[in-house]
């Protein structure tokens, strides 16, 4: 719901559109230039020239980003605006109740307002002293009143001499450090980033026989990070290949596959319609567990290619970066990308089967009764509240009370017994990848959107496999349930078992300390990252944000945790934590007897291995 005061300024901003200044927009081009010479000292700077006539003018910095699903464009990080025409100062002032909101009055005889600003890197997010990533709307003010798809943008680049860059943004010249692209609409310009740096490669991925040029374009802090192995080589060409299986199709120019690499950046992705950003350490190609980390992001963020950018639920596609979005559907945004990007990890090779099995274990022991928030937060509400933060709330840690971005784990369990469903109603005529066909298929126009609304989905899940599906996803998304949803692992031949011998997944998929025995996440320092509300550790007086600091009577470590957790195994002894709690030293007497305990997949004789079926690679055999 959009509360008054916000109601009121949309209706403001509307008026303001009608203006002629905002209206001149339609016809010239506005020019962008970003000079990131200074990207090392994490400062940009930023040209802008508009388009305009005599009048009031609104502008807006970009506010709700795709794929980030909330109203968190860094504005904080744009610095010294200034706005001039025909060499005078014009003022400026921020709106009283949208402060992304800019209002300009532009004097008689002005066709042309320059703006001049800069952009200052937040610390450890997008850039090092050997480059640096560029999303567009960070450094972008647009006019109100016009659709971002019909505003057409002028986009250059002055890069630090001796850097590369790259992109999915057809390229107009180029000379030396300074490189001009295309004219392209700002909703494409968004959804172009550019990565550029001192260290710099390009690796083609473009399988045989595929007519769609497909790259990975790599920056790092060092030479010697840029050395991928082959495997993982072989292994992202095969996820493009296995896409054109799943798929069907591409609706895509070309693709690039946006790697940067290093320690002093955030690491996730984002997706984009032609490209992804991606972030990930520095030495990952030079690490063992590098083809599972890589497969767990890369895959994923293609994979939003068809589903996310190209269709995309109707209430996440707005006319511009200012207009809020519905979030209710990221069950099927996020929760079936997060579905299939693992599966093509699969497919492709990234990941062994018994990785993506130890992978369904893990998340479906996270959900399980190690996540007590879903007693009280069902699936839906996740998703519906993620503008609020997803994984945000209280005093750090207690995820598992108010759980966070779930519409992502949960989802994959969702889609997995989609899956499942369709296999077993038509008798094994139809899949998964059906549905895909259907769904994700079409003409390659190149970039473009097509919504979806929830009857528009379970009308073509029926046109698969005819089934009930309305009452099934209300279900699953309305439920209350402290279990996870595990449908679709125990109809593909498998189930959910603990036993005393940890997973061994590298990353953020990996062990999640002792959160199945005693209910505690740990620190490597003791710090408690969540606590499990109503496990043995949070009954005896522990939660998220101490730290334990003693164990048995000796200074911590997690292997005197792990000898303590087998010690009381089948004796009456408890477990003594020290703990830190503010400036509180306090102890606590843990009645835990039943060992270690680690989730894993074993295998239920009594029905077909599908879930291994799922993830066997298809596109050798085309």
């Amino acid at each position: 719901m959009i509360p008054v005061r916000r109601l009121c300024l949309c209706a403001l901003t509307a008026c303001l559109a009608l203006a002629p200044a905002a209206l001149a927009q339609a016809n010239s081009p506005v020019s962008l230039t970003v000079d990131t010479t200074h990207s090392p000292e994490k400062m940009l700077h930023v040209r802008e020239a508009i388009p305009v006539h005599a009048g009031p003018l609104t502008l807006y910095y970009p506010k709700w980003i795709p794929g980030e699903h909330g109203p968190d464009g860094p504005l904080v990080a744009l610095n010294g605006l200034h706005f001039t025409a025909n060499d005078k100062e014009i003022p400026w002032q921020r709106d009283l109740l949208d402060v992304y909101t800019f209002h300009v009055d532009i004097p008689p005889g002005v066709t042309q307002l320059n703006a001049a600003y800069d952009y200052i890197e937040p610390a450890g997010f997008s850039a090092t002293d050997k480059l640096l990533v560029l999303e567009w709307n960070e450094v972008a003010l647009y006019p109100a009143g016009i659709p971002s798809a019909q505003l057409m943008y002028n986009a250059s680049l002055i890069l630090p001499d001796g850097w590369q860059f790259g992109t999915s943004l057809p390229i107009d010249t180029q000379s030396a450090n300074h490189v001009s692209f295309k004219p392209i609409s700002f909703d494409l310009l968004v959804d172009s980033p550019v990565i550029e740096g001192q260290y710099y490669r390009v690796v083609d991925l473009t399988p045989p026989g595929e007519p769609i040029h497909h790259e990975l374009d790599l920056v790092a802090d060092s030479e010697a990070a840029l050395a991928i192995p082959p495997a993982i080589q072989k292994g992202l060409t095969n996820v493009v290949a296995e896409s054109g299986v799943l798929f069907g199709a591409r609706h895509y120019r070309d693709y690039h596959f946006l790697l940067t690499l290093s320690d002093h950046v955030a690491h996730f992705g984002l997706e984009h319609h032609e490209s992804n950003d991606s972030r990930l350490p520095e030495r990952v190609f030079l690490s063992p567990g590098g083809a599972f980390t890589v497969g767990g992001l890369l895959p994923h963020e293609f994979v939003h290619s068809w589903n996310g950018k190209f269709r995309r639920p109707a209430d996440l596609t707005t006319p511009d970066f200012e207009k809020p979005m519905e979030t209710d559907l990221l069950w099927g945004y996020e929760g079936l990308t997060d579905y299939l990007g693992p599966m093509l990890a699969a497919r492709s090779g990234l990941w062994t089967p018994e990785q993506y099995r130890e992978f369904l274990a893990s998340i479906s022991a996270s959900l399980g009764p190690g996540r007590p928030g879903r007693t009280w937060r069902p699936l839906l509400d996740t998703a519906s509240g993620e503008p609020i933060g997803g994984a945000g709330g209280g005093r750090g840690g207690w995820l598992n009370w108010h759980r966070g971005t779930d519409y992502y784990d949960e989802g994959d369990l969702l889609w997995l017994e989609v899956a499942t469903i369709i296999h077993n109603t038509t008798n094994g005529q139809k899949s998964i990848d059906d549905f895909c066909h259907l769904f994700h298929g079409g003409p390659n126009n190149g970039p473009e959107v097509k919504t979806w609304t929830f009857d528009q989905l379970v009308a073509d899940l029926n046109r698969i496999a005819p089934y009930d599906w309305a009452a099934f996803l209300h279900q699953r998304l309305d439920s209350k349930s402290p279990d996870a949803p595990t449908g679709g692992i125990e109809n593909g031949g498998w189930k959910v078992t603990y036993n005393d011998q940890p997973i061994h997944l590298p990353g953020r998929r990996g062990n999640a300390g002792d959160a199945y025995s005693i209910g505690l996440q740990l620190g490597e320092d003791g710090s408690v990252g969540d606590s499990i509300v109503g496990g043995p550790a949070y009954s005896a007086g522990i939660s998220s944000g101490m730290k334990v600091i003693g164990v048995n009577g000796r200074v911590y470590t997690h292997d005197l945790l792990e000898d303590a957790i087998a010690a009381a195994k089948g004796s009456t002894q408890p477990i003594t934590l020290t703990y830190v709690n503010d400036d509180y030293i306090r102890t606590a007497t843990i009645d835990y007897h039943q060992g270690a305990r680690y989730p894993h997949l074993t295998r239920d004789d009594s029905k077909p291995d599908y879930l291994d079926d799922l993830i066997k690679a298809r596109a050798a055999a085309q």
